[in-house]
């Protein structure tokens, strides 16, 4: 390997950091096996019960390190501006000379593990490579699920080829004879999760969790690949991939787009209640497209793997999930049961009898209020082992896009469904989905918490700057080969606050009213947000729902769009001289239309 860039980086990062040795990891069968085993007899993992979970192991993290860490997450832009009102931001040349400190010595008495990935099929035109050098064997074995790596990476990049440089360290160096943690990381204060859009850079020091340390997942496949794409002219968005295919045979692709804990993966593996049609999973994630030579918008799955949340994960909400993780699995943070399998709440049965321990590795107390399993523990699987994963999901070229959908969680305000009425518009409806959240829930203010796009901890750059991204590559291209555009809220409730409607694989009628609308069938109105589902255009058949109901889930109510016309205003604030004018015209289309039925 004669990679002189590469060869050069990794030397000046063993200089700095000071590993006791350093690995390069092929990305082999064996390797996983040596270094999975190491961590079981250090302590550090738990072999499950290999007649009920083959191959698949258990890790508990610290109690500081169990989620993404967005207060210590940087986007560090040559100024401020640049990284827009979304972002934290410190200068470039200070937070290297800070963290350039952290990281002197900091892998003293660890191996330092060179990683190479490749985000997407290896060798794709819609690909990445990434050098990932960390010293955590758990993000090791993370990495060879979630995405390509090894020798097949570097025989792709080639002697110069370009490649997103990414540093990791779990932030606890050792002294000689030293006995190590199970799960070495840093204090909060130490902990930086940085990206340096500029140098194509991602520095992260002092945890070992999910996107904080696994580089490929939200650092370069959000992050950095966002201004990449802005760069490029293409898109990198957190959104789902799924195939869908009417009783006829035809098939069709969408993308789609939703804030946590509004069913985005268990939409993407969905078992319609549709007799006929059928879904498959490109991706559960992330979404890169590029426009191709004939026009339509392509997307690629760039992860090869699943990190999803555990609790609520069950039979009946998402049982392909549950398939993709019966085997070759990593769990992290669930409850261990006394026949050591994992366990965690709203997995659809109760805690098995006998000793069950919890996700800090103390005895559970059953009649206690303290939850088994951690909210944001994890598991983490092959896509390939996905019973709907899409037989198109390696493509190097992608998947061609028929819709964009995205979605929020509302209590009332939007409709179940509505389509809109241009790109444009469509770009409005996408830079102003959210959220209602309550203040005892996450310490926010009380109310909508936009999520433009859902990128809003995710875009790597000046927000204003990404819608206009989206509406200039909107303007460039045919709009008969765009992809339709539609809003969907599953989470309408009643004057009960019950849900109205059943979710789950009752949205694949939803899904079928949008594979019609983008074939150009599908009957709809109009109204003052967009297109809706005419009476009847939504396929009930075998669904028990009242006509009250059903009229409440389409009911747009011109009190709560004035409230929420001034909330959009507010939120539009934010970006100041950055928001696209065409948003501001949509907005006060949206306005007018309301004001004509005063």
């Amino acid at each position: 390997m004669v990679h002189k860039k590469l060869l050069s980086w990794v030397e000046e990062i063993k200089n700095l950091c000071g590993p006791e040795q350093v690995v390069w990891c092929d990305g082999s069968e064996a390797e996983y096996g040596r270094i999975m085993n190491k961590m079981v007899e250090d302590g550090m993992a738990v072999k499950l019960n290999q007649a009920k979970r083959p191959n698949s192991f258990l890790f508990r993290s610290d109690s500081s390190d169990v989620a993404r860490v967005e207060n210590r997450t940087f986007i560090s832009s040559k100024n401020k501006d640049e990284a827009g009102p979304t972002n934290n931001w410190i200068a470039p040349d200070e937070l290297k000379k800070t963290m350039s400190d952290l990281y002197r010595n900091c892998m003293r008495g660890r191996t330092m593990f060179v990683i190479p990935f490749s985000m997407g099929p290896i060798g794709s035109p819609l690909s990445k490579i990434g050098i990932e050098i960390t010293d955590s064997p758990y993000v090791v074995v993370n990495m060879r699920l979630m995405t390509r790596i090894g020798s097949k990476v570097l025989e792709a990049l080639g002697d110069a080829g370009e490649f997103v440089k990414c540093l990791h360290s779990v932030g606890a160096p050792l002294e000689k004879g030293q006995k190590d943690s199970t799960w070495p990381c840093a204090p909060i204060e130490k902990k930086y999760i940085s990206h340096f859009p500029d140098d194509r850079l991602i520095w992260s020091y002092g945890s070992g969790y999910g996107g904080n340390a696994l580089l490929g997942k939200k650092c370069f496949a959000l992050r950095i690949a966002s201004v990449q794409a802005r760069d490029e002219g293409w898109m990198a968005e957190h959104m789902l991939i799924l195939g869908i295919t009417n009783p006829e045979g035809k098939k069709k692709y969408f993308v789609a787009a939703f804030p946590s804990a509004c069913g985005k993966t268990n939409l993407a593996m969905l078992i319609p209640k549709i007799p006929g049609w059928k879904v498959e999973c490109v991706g559960d994630d992330i979404a890169w497209m590029k426009f191709g030579s004939d026009g339509r918008l392509y997307a690629v799955n760039p992860e090869a793997g699943f990190f999803g949340v555990a609790p609520g994960t069950s039979m009946g909400s998402n049982p392909n999930a549950m398939m993709s993780i019966s085997k070759n699995s990593i769990f992290t943070n669930t409850a261990l049961t006394e026949d050591n399998d994992v366990w965690w709440e709203g997995i659809g049965y109760d805690a098995p009898k006998g000793r069950i321990i919890d996700w800090t590795g103390a005895e559970w107390d059953r009649s206690g209020k303290k939850l088994a399993a951690h909210p944001n523990s994890r598991f983490t699987a092959s896509a390939s082992q996905c019973p709907v994963i899409d037989p198109e999901w390696e493509n190097p070229q992608g998947v061609p896009i028929s819709a964009i959908i995205f979605g929020g969680r509302r209590a009332g305000t939007v409709p179940l469904v509505y389509q809109a009425r241009s790109w444009r518009h469509g770009v409005f409806i996408g830079s102003i989905i959210g959220s209602e959240v309550t203040a005892a829930a996450i310490g926010l203010k009380a109310g909508v918490r936009r999520d433009p796009m859902a990128m809003l901890p995710f875009c790597g750059y000046n927000m204003g700057d990404y819608f206009e991204h989206w509406l200039e590559l909107g303007r460039k291209r045919d709009a008969s080969k765009l992809p339709s555009i539609f809003c969907v809220n599953w989470f309408r409730k009643d004057e009960n606050g019950k849900f109205i409607w059943p979710g789950f694989g009752d949205n694949s009628r939803v899904l079928k009213w949008i594979f019609e609308r983008a074939d150009g069938e599908g009957q709809a109105i109009d109204s003052e947000i967009g297109f809706i589902p005419a009476d009847r255009a939504i396929d009930l058949s075998g669904l028990n729902i009242d006509s009250k109901m059903l009229k409440l889930l389409f009911r747009i109510d011109v009190n709560e769009w004035r409230e929420e016309i001034e909330s959009i205003r507010e939120h539009y604030k934010r970006f100041g001289s950055r928001l696209p004018k065409e948003l501001l015209e949509e907005l006060n289309l949206l306005d007018k239309r309301f004001s004509r039925n005063k």
